[in-house]
């Protein structure tokens, strides 16, 4: 087996975008999975090979099952997803968040990461020769929060139980799960930050921000792991963002 196949989620734009292009680079053939087909199509006319172009609801099981049927029918195995689709809100005090905006971020955030890595992982068990690689979209605030971001917090803390149950289940496969936890990377969620965000203290002020590519090297890097090893968690931060000590 000389080619391995790489499924991204979210792929249309942003990280899903610098990380598909990486992973074209390394010679990975690839599914795209986005909710919307024009930017998936946008992608992969970008790339050098031909990308399975899969418009997916990774929040909707059904949803999820037809995209894994379509990705084994067509390669036939899986040997890399990066969970990476995800939503957020705009900073909403704890006691304004609204229930329904709540549950339509854990749907997709933790929900769709669940659903897409358990299809992953099922593939990748009973696949021949077994085996895979799930890579988890953390985030800082899977460490910290910001103020105002309590759903997005939630489902990021929890997407690192997800990674070490995954990892833990599936030594015995060959199934190795790590996750990412970035901080600041350029891109449409994090366009306000140069203007200036909410911090801590009350103020507000811009923050230092990344090129989206250093994250695309560190999934290419993750993703070339040899199968006996493994990065559990790794953090890419723009190194003046207020996280470690006092910012």
């Amino acid at each position: 087996m000389t080619t391995k196949i790489a499924l991204v989620t979210g792929a249309g734009h942003g990280i899903g975008r610098a990380c598909t292009l990486a992973l074209d680079d390394a010679g990975f053939e690839l599914a795209l999975v986005g909710r919307r087909e024009a930017p998936l199509t946008a992608v992969a006319a970008e790339l050098d090979g031909e990308p399975l172009v899969v418009p997916t609801d990774v929040a909707d099981a059904a949803s999820v099952a037809a995209l894994f049927e379509t990705i084994e029918q067509h390669f036939g195995r899986l040997d890399l997803l990066f969970n990476n689709a995800g939503l957020n809100l705009p900073a909403t005090e704890f006691g304004d968040v609204d229930v329904a905006d709540w549950q339509a971020l854990v749907n997709v955030n933790l929900t769709g990461a669940f659903l897409c890595a358990q299809a992953a992982y099922r593939l990748m068990k009973r696949q021949h020769p077994a085996g895979g690689r799930i890579i988890n979209n953390g985030s800082i605030s899977a460490h910290v929060p910001r103020p105002g971001s309590a759903p997005y917090t939630a489902t990021k803390h929890a997407i690192t139980g997800l990674t070490k149950s995954i990892a833990l289940d599936g030594r015995p496969h060959g199934i190795n799960c790590g996750q990412i936890d970035i901080g600041n990377a350029a891109s449409e969620m994090t366009e306000a930050m140069s203007a200036g965000v909410p911090q801590a203290d009350g103020r507000m002020a811009a923050e230092s921000v990344m090129s989206v590519d250093n994250v695309a090297q560190a999934i290419r890097f993750m993703a070339n792991l040899p199968s006996d090893a493994n990065v559990p968690f790794m953090t890419v931060m723009a190194s003046g963002m207020p996280y470690i000590g006092r910012g």
